[in-house]
C-alpha cells in the first residue's frame, strides 16, 4: 500500500524519530562516499509549481545519490490546475514515474495529486506547509544538542507554512513553540488549536518579540514576504520591524540560543548579516540537512533500508 508524505502528522512519533536516525545514516554514507543506491533504477517526477534553487538541488542531487533519476518539470512544463486537471497530471506521471514530489502554491492540488496518483508523493511545499523543511530543522537541532529534550524553540515573523509544520511537529514530539507575529498574522487557528489540543507540547501565539524570546534553544525566522506576497513587501517591513532578528533579540534570548532560517534570507530585512554570520548561526548545516532528511523521508515511504 502507497504511502504519501503531505503533512508531518502522517508519520507517528517513531517514525519520526526513526527518520531523524535514518537521515543520520545516510548523511555518514554520503561523506564516506560509500556505494549506497537503494533507487538504482528508479525516477522521480519533481513538480515546481512555485520555484526554487534549494528545493530543487537538493532534491535532484540526493536522489541521485541515492541511484535515482529525479526529472525537473517546471512552471512552464505543468501549469497544474490550469492547463490540465491535476488528477490527470497525477494519473500520467505516476505512470511514468515511481515517486512524485511537488512544489505547489494549493495545498487543495497535492492533496488532490495524492490521491489520484498511485505511486507516493512527498510535499516539497505549499501555501499552507512545509514538512520536509521541518523535518530537516529538528534533525539539525539534534545534531547540534544531541538531544530533544525540554526544547523551546521561538519563531518570529509571518504565521506561515513554515510554522503550521512545526504547529504539526508539536502533535507528534514534545517541546515548547511560540509563534511571535504583528497583529493579523497569527498562524491558521484550526492548526493551532489542533497543537494544542493534542496535549504533548507547550503551544503560543506571541504579539511580543521581546518576551517570547525569552530562555529560547532556538530563534527562527523566514522572510516576511513570501512568493505571491511580494506586493505586500513595504507594508510588511513597516509592520513587522519590532520582529527583526538582531543582536539585541539574540541577547534577550540569551546564551544557548541557536538562530535558524528556512533560507533564502533577505538580509537587513527580516535577519541582519551580524547574525546570519555568529557563531549561533546553524543556517548552513540546516540548508544541508534538507537533503539527509528529505532522502530518509524518501526512504521512509518507499520501504527501503540501509
Amino acid at each position: 500500500m502507497k504511502r504519501d508524505f503531505l503533512h508531518i502528522t502522517d508519520f507517528s512519533p517513531e517514525e519520526i524519530q526513526e527518520t531523524f536516525a535514518l537521515a543520520g545514516e545516510i548523511k555518514a554514507k554520503f561523506q564516506r562516499r560509500e556505494d549506497f543506491k537503494p533507487f538504482k533504477d528508479h525516477s522521480m517526477a519533481m513538480i515546481f509549481a512555485k520555484p526554487s534553487a534549494r528545493t530543487r538541488v537538493s532534491f535532484e542531487t540526493g536522489f541521485f545519490r541515492l541511484g535515482g533519476h529525479a526529472l525537473y518539470l517546471g512552471p512552464s512544463d505543468i501549469a497544474i490546475g490550469q492547463r490540465e486537471a491535476v488528477k490527470d497530471v497525477a494519473r500520467v506521471l505516476a505512470r511514468y514515474n515511481d515517486l512524485l514530489m511537488a512544489r505547489l502554491f494549493a495545498h487543495e492540488h497535492l492533496l488532490e495529486l495524492a490521491k489520484h496518483a498511485a505511486v507516493p508523493v512527498i510535499n516539497g511545499l505549499t501555501d499552507y506547509n512545509h514538512p520536509c523543511q521541518i523535518m530537516a530543522d529538528m534533525f539539525t537541532i539534534l545534531e547540534h544538542r544531541g538531544h530533544l529534550r525540554d526544547l523551546k524553540i521561538v519563531y518570529l515573523g509571518d504565521g506561515n507554512n513554515i510554522v503550521h509544520s512545526w504547529l504539526r511537529l508539536a502533535q507528534r514530539l514534545p517541546f515548547h513553540f511560540v509563534c511571535a507575529c504583528p497583529e493579523g498574522y497569527d498562524p491558521d487557528t484550526t492548526t493551532v488549536q489542533a497543537a494544542k489540543d493534542a496535549g504533548l507540547s507547550e503551544v503560543a501565539v506571541s504579539h511580543d518579540p521581546k518576551t517570547a524570546v525569552r530562555d529560547a534553544d532556538v530563534v527562527y525566522t523566514d522572510v516576511w514576504a513570501s512568493m505571491g506576497q511580494k506586493d505586500q513587501a513595504d507594508k510588511r517591513k513597516e509592520q513587522f520591524q519590532a520582529f527583526q532578528v538582531n543582536d539585541a533579540l539574540m541577547a534577550a534570548a540569551g546564551h544557548k540560543a541557536l538562530f535558524m532560517h528556512c533560507l533564502p534570507a533577505e538580509r537587513g530585512v527580516e535577519t541582519t548579516d551580524s547574525v546570519m554570520e555568529s557563531p549561533a548561526s546553524i543556517v548552513f548545516d540546516e540548508a544541508e540537512n534538507r537533503m539527509h532528511a528529505q532522502n530518509a523521508v524518501l526512504m521512509k515511504i518507499c520501504g527501503k533500508k540501509t
